[in-house]
């Protein structure tokens, strides 16, 4: 029978099992947070003060390259022609018009696929908005929630952001105000399974007065605001296979927005959040921006 190891040199194998495992845990890390692909959908120019699709989405990118978390981006104006843009993308990000002529319209199969694929999706402002129907369940199925016509409503209005849940999207991030043409009232997946409410506020009661209409007014969101509750303008979803995730936001009107170091985290946040990346604890970094 071979006699045991001496102390000391037990103790120097433990330190390097502890060292390896150690290192090996490190670059596990890195590795999951490297060669993370995120495409950015946009179909507008870059000069508009309000809906600059393409300018925001250039901001956005340049952050996540410049923050060294190891993220690779391209950015398109409209939908890619070529299928293979999508290859070995973690993230899709969307910054468009929407209803009739949302970018996926004409792609729902493709589109399909590729949540079904697992590719997270980040949906911003107008982009929330689809018809009721197959597009309306897809969103659903990709973010959680969506604009519906008839039942959600988009007045501009300022929204006192006063607290922020405790979520890797939030990390970084102080609760804020901001005026913009929020939303709200999102058609949500029922009992709110898989949806975790990231941005909420309560709309002034001045939200109330236009007519009704397919976006001014309902019956639904007049009972909801008599009843005092609160309105959910950004939220995240984790899908049923527990992989894959989603996130949705109504704001992003005013271009001017994205000089608000608050607002700027917490959407790099939810791009890195839904690509699966593990959000550093004070957030994605990011360089101030002087927005002209």
């Amino acid at each position: 029978m071979s006699p045991l190891p001496k102390p000391k040199l037990m103790k120097q194998i433990s330190r390097f099992l502890l060292i390896t495992a150690l290192a090996a845990f490190a670059f596990s890390s890195l590795a999951f947070a490297a060669n993370k692909k995120v495409v950015f959908l946009a179909d507008r120019g870059k000069n508009s003060k309000t809906h600059a699709h393409e300018s925001g989405n250039e901001l956005l990118a340049k952050a996540l390259v410049d923050s060294k978390l190891g993220f690779e981006t391209s950015l398109h104006k409209g939908w890619p022609a070529d299928s293979k843009a999508f290859d070995g993308a973690d993230c899709v990000v969307i910054f468009c018009n929407g209803g009739k002529g949302h970018l996926v319209m004409k792609h729902l199969d493709q589109f399909e696929k590729l949540v079904d694929a697992g590719v997270g999706f980040v949906f911003m402002h107008y982009a929330v908005e689809v018809p009721i129907g197959r597009s309306g369940d897809l969103m659903l199925k990709a973010m959680g929630g969506y604009f519906e016509t008839h039942w959600s409503v988009n007045p501009h209005w300022t929204a006192e952001v006063k607290s922020l849940p405790k979520h890797p999207i939030t990390r970084g991030v102080k609760p804020f105000t901001q005026k913009d043409e929020w939303y709200y009232h999102m058609r949500f997946q029922p009992d709110m399974k898989g949806v975790t409410p990231i941005i909420s506020a309560h709309p002034p009661k001045s939200t109330m007065d236009r007519k009704d209409g397919p976006h001014s007014n309902n019956p639904h969101v007049r009972k909801s605001m008599a009843a005092g509750e609160i309105q959910h303008i950004g939220w995240a979803y984790e899908r049923p296979d527990g992989k894959s995730r989603g996130f949705g936001t109504t704001g992003g009107h005013y271009h001017e927005t994205w000089g608000s170091d608050d607002w700027r985290t917490l959407i790099l946040n939810a791009i890195a959040w839904t690509s699966g990346v593990e959000v550093p604890k004070k957030g994605v970094p990011s360089k101030a921006v002087a927005i002209k």
